[in-house]
């Protein structure tokens, strides 16, 4: 007896590794936006190839009334960002998508929700007097509700020298008002 189990040896068992694939996110931007519960924005951006060129899809779910709507756009940039402000508390939300369009410039594109669509709204471009000393490296930020973008621009006094210009974003009937912020 003890010679059968001697005999009885185990075969090596041959171990199969599976090499895991891995799928790269198909989306270069990608971002959920709560505003009640609810009611959300999925902000999503695609393309092949240039970074800077592509499209950009916004999700509506309003999952208590049972609504999914979508809006497709071409964008020319990269989205760094995107938020939910009622800027003109109107009680509609807006999408705002931030994006990056050259090296150190942003840009915003602006769509309110209302009525069942999003409708776009025109971000202005900096005007003339604006654009003076202007170089990019922007910045968007909110503050007690309210919209701002700041820049550094040279010192027209000392142009070894820079300093900050601010303006205030506001938005009323559809259409946005600048503003330049006077700091001390």
């Amino acid at each position: 007896m003890l010679f059968f189990f001697a005999c009885n040896e185990d075969k090596p068992v041959e171990i199969k590794s599976e090499t895991a694939t891995v799928v790269k996110n198909p989306f270069k931007f990608y971002k959920d936006i709560e505003v009640k519960p609810g009611l959300n924005f999925e902000i999503l951006s695609w393309g092949k190839g240039k970074d800077s060129i592509g499209g950009y899809q916004i999700l509506m779910s309003d999952s208590i009334r049972n609504n999914y709507k979508s809006e497709a756009v071409e964008r020319n940039g990269v989205i760094t960002d995107a938020w939910n402000m009622d800027l003109d508390n109107d009680g509609n939300p807006e999408i705002y998508i931030q994006l990056l369009s050259k090296k150190n410039v942003l840009d915003l594109n602006v769509f309110e929700f209302a009525g069942g669509d999003f409708n776009k709204i025109s971000f202005p471009s900096l005007n003339g007097t604006q654009k003076k000393g202007y170089s990019g490296n922007d910045k968007f930020f909110i503050k007690n509700g309210e919209m701002f973008r700041s820049f550094p621009v040279k010192d027209e006094t000392d142009s070894t020298k820079m300093r900050t210009k601010i303006y205030q974003y506001s938005l009323r009937g559809n259409s946005f008002s600048t503003s330049e912020v006077k700091q001390e």
